[in-house]
Parts: structure tokens; C-alpha cells; sequence
């Protein structure tokens, strides 16, 4: 039985702020990817990426997620962690995978901060062009999609809630 749960998606899908409320739906802990390597590399995200660049941000993200060693939270990933594989093998055998899938016009919406949000995105790569690069590695590793567009943060955390209690 896998006690975590871990969101993937796009930035500004909700993966932070439904992880937030699913945890306590479920009396679990939680982990930010993203703070988690903030917290360790005394840096932002963009800071990263501004030092050196995006692939870099990755590699550092891919380090952070291969060193989890918990029970019982959910995780919540930055929107690049499909891009390794070991990661996402690692996140596999420790928790159920839930994308949390959300239209592009949504995403759009939800953030305006695109270029100091410390997306980890190539300087030539529109927002649109990495969204649709990433649908497939999402739907790729998700045993769970859920979609994020018209529900609530609260109705999307209870739904993950009530399908991780009847499988568990």
C-alpha cells in the first residue's frame, strides 16, 4: 500500500494549495517540492534558473525528489518533475501518482507572474508550446486525473480524498 499521495501539473494547476487541504482532509503531512529546494539551495526558483539555466533547475529538482524518505503525506511537485525519470520512478513506488489537469486559458488565468515564477522552461519556449509538451508526460505517469477546471480547490482535494480512502 502506497501511504503518499503526489500531484503533478502545470504551474498554477493547484497542486500547492490542494495539496494544503488534502492533507488535512486526510490527516497527512505535507511536502512542497518547490520549497523543499528553496529551503536546501537557500535560493528561489528563479535564482536557479537566473545562475546558471532551466535544465540546471531540473537536475536540481530531479536531486531533491530522489532524497524524499516519508510516509504518509502528500506531495506536491513542481511542474517539471515529469521531466526525469528517476524521479518519477521514485515518486511511483512511494505514492499514487493524481494529475491534476487544467486548460490552458485556466492556467492563464490563474498566473501572471510567468517570467519570475522560476518555470523551468527554455528562453525560446512560450508558456503554450510547454504546456503542450508536458500533457503527455503528465498523462504518462498519472494513475489518477482529475480535472482541475471547474471545481473548487476543496471539491478537487475531496474527490482525491474519498478515491485514496476507498483504495486504501
Amino acid at each position: 500500500m502506497k501511504s503518499n499521495i503526489t500531484l503533478i501539473g502545470m504551474p498554477g494547476s493547484g497542486k500547492s494549495t490542494v495539496g494544503v487541504i488534502l492533507a488535512k482532509y486526510l490527516s497527512l503531512g505535507f511536502i512542497d517540492t518547490d520549497v523543499l529546494i528553496q529551503i536546501n539551495r537557500q535560493k528561489s526558483l528563479q535564482e536557479i534558473i537566473n545562475e546558471s539555466d532551466y535544465l540546471n533547475l531540473r537536475k536540481v529538482e530531479e536531486e531533491e525528489i530522489l532524497k524524499i524518505n516519508i510516509r504518509d503525506h502528500v506531495i506536491a511537485t513542481g511542474g517539471s518533475a515529469v521531466y526525469s525519470l528517476k524521479a518519477m520512478a521514485h515518486l511511483q513506488d512511494i505514492s499514487t501518482i493524481v494529475f491534476l489537469e487544467v486548460e490552458f486559458g485556466e492556467i492563464c488565468k490563474r498566473i501572471h507572474n510567468f517570467e519570475t515564477r522560476g518555470i523551468a522552461k527554455a528562453k525560446s519556449q512560450t508558456f503554450r508550446d510547454l504546456f503542450n509538451e508536458r500533457q503527455f508526460l503528465y498523462r504518462k505517469y498519472a494513475e489518477l486525473t482529475i480535472d482541475g477546471n471547474k471545481l473548487s480547490q476543496e471539491e478537487i482535494a475531496g474527490i482525491i480524498a474519498s478515491k485514496f480512502r476507498a483504495n486504501n
